[in-house]
């Protein structure tokens, strides 16, 4: 997937997937205007036809796999 080249606002446990509720990892900005949520499992099952339709895609799904030493280094 293509990342964000513009500053957007970090995801939060708050935001959730658009078609299941889990927490979502991606913010999908689309190219007809408006937004859509997905968590990871989802954002990589639909990537093709995001792909497609969007303007932007901010991927935060290296969240999944940071430890808590990562997490603290990218903090600082």
């Amino acid at each position: 997937m293509t990342t964000v080249l513009t500053p957007a606002t970090p995801l939060t446990a708050a935001d959730r997937c658009d078609r299941c509720g889990a927490q979502a990892y991606l913010r999908v900005v689309l190219v007809s205007g408006g937004e859509l949520l997905f968590c990871a499992h989802h954002g990589r099952k639909f990537s093709p036809e995001l792909q497609k339709i969007a303007a932007e895609i901010q991927d935060e799904t290296e969240k999944l796999t940071a430890t808590p030493e990562t997490a603290n280094d990218e903090e600082r």
